[in-house]
């Protein structure tokens, strides 16, 4: 939005820091550059042009009429979304490690929507006309700001690391079939959870710190802004009001040790959150592309042999891959243009005002967006996921169940083998 960068520090000097309220969540307090820079032009020259530079803007806020709106549908639907994907990857037939990551990242999805909501509407759709964006005269309101802020980043970043994990999961299983049920089992899974969340939470540390609380008047700001005109400030309603408090979001930046804490955790939130893991989602899905396109040449020469058996279980986990698959190269999508402009950033600093905050808003409809489709594709390329879908939560369906499985136990006692055709667990 326009009015993003009016929420940096004034006093900020370093034109080297990097966002500290990661854009994902738009509340890009990013440290202005110094006065009398190049950034002050409005455009970058030799990289952006002062028309797209002004296009940019112009798009951000045109956008942001409609992105509350449509960020409450979104998170609304992701709620319940999430919700049901926890509830069904909970059950007992569903229990295993790629499924119990898959259970985990949802409940990263479920808690960035539940922290999201309240904010995209109070900041967003019932914001304060009067005052910019993200500046209000409740202090209850300013703390959830304060804490959206940081545990949006620890949910966003603990999805990334979920989502990096399951994909290296599943090429060990794919390229290992003998020894990857071994080495990716379910206690290493939730090792591998519990130390994915804890590690976030410790690197978000600097964040933590390096955010703080910041008041104004607009009284005052008002009569900065006149000139010392008082006339314009006489309150027919309230004459007697001689201050107008609000609170707004800032950066501590007062001393040497804040200024190298907000340092280091922009280049944390650079490297640890946008730049590494976009580089390890990006070879890790070239990697599942290639491990499948193997696997498919397997499964069509066994056919060819007549195992068809075999085939159809090489046939069943690639159908498990081609939807982990799917997870992976959209959280790409959603990840890799913010890496990218992480990195830019990085060499042209005046980039974070120019292009990286106008489009915040759209980065984030699109996480959003990305954080509550999984489930469709959970439904959509699993038939385990959508019969126990409608097995916990469709109650006209129970009447058919005990058929159902009459009917499987019947099919699979031709080939003597009645108790695995009801026990079976297979991955999603």
């Amino acid at each position: 939005m326009a009015e993003i960068t009016t929420l940096s520090s004034p006093n900020t000097t370093d034109d080297g820091l990097m966002t500290t309220m990661d854009t994902m969540f738009n509340l890009s307090t990013t440290l202005a550059p110094p006065e009398g820079s190049s950034c002050d032009l409005g455009y970058i020259p030799g990289v952006l042009s002062q028309a797209t530079a002004e296009r940019l803007v112009h798009f951000s806020t045109e956008y942001a009429v409609i992105h509350g709106y449509i960020s409450a549908v979104v998170c609304t639907f992701g709620i319940m979304a999430n919700v049901a994907n926890i509830i069904v990857l909970t059950r007992k037939n569903m229990i295993s490690s790629t499924n119990t990551i898959l259970m985990w990242l949802a409940v990263a999805d479920l808690f960035t929507m539940l922290s999201y909501l309240p904010f995209i509407m109070r900041f967003y759709i019932f914001r304060e006309k009067d005052l910019q964006m993200f500046r209000t005269r409740d202090f209850a309101w300013i703390c959830f700001l304060m804490f959206h802020a940081s545990f949006g980043i620890v949910c966003h970043t603990v999805a990334i690391w979920l989502t990096i994990a399951l994909a290296i999961f599943r090429y060990i299983y794919i390229c290992m079939p003998t020894k990857g049920a071994i080495y990716c089992n379910i206690r290493r899974a939730r090792i591998t959870i519990f130390s994915v969340y804890l590690l976030t939470i410790i690197i978000c540390i600097p964040n933590y710190i390096v955010n703080k609380i910041s008041s104004g008047d607009l009284v005052a700001d008002q009569i900065k802004t006149n000139g010392d005109d008082y006339s314009g400030l006489i309150n027919v309603t309230r004459p007697t009001v001689l201050s107008d408090i609000y609170y707004h979001p800032d950066i501590r930046v007062g001393t040497p040790a804040a200024q190298f804490i907000s340092k280091s955790n922009g280049y944390i939130q650079s490297i640890l959150v946008k730049l590494i893991p976009c580089a390890m989602l990006t070879t890790l899905t070239i990697l599942l592309i290639h491990a499948m396109h193997k696997a498919y040449r397997k499964r069509m020469r066994l056919k060819s042999q007549g195992r068809k058996a075999e085939s159809e279980k090489h046939g069943e986990h690639n159908r498990t891959t081609g939807m982990l698959l799917a997870v992976v190269v959209l959280f790409m999508l959603t990840e890799l243009p913010q890496g990218i402009l992480t990195l830019m950033t990085l060499f042209e600093p005046c980039l974070q005002n120019y292009v990286y905050n106008p489009l915040g808003d759209l980065v984030d409809i699109m996480a959003l967006i990305n954080n509550s489709i999984n489930f469709v594709l959970y439904c959509t390329m699993s038939k385990q996921f959508r019969d126990t879908f409608m097995d916990v939560f469709c109650t006209c369906c129970a009447q058919n169940k005990h058929g159902f499985l009459k009917m499987k136990l019947v099919k699979s006692s031709h080939n003597g083998n009645k108790t695995k055709a009801s026990t079976c667990n297979t991955h999603v």
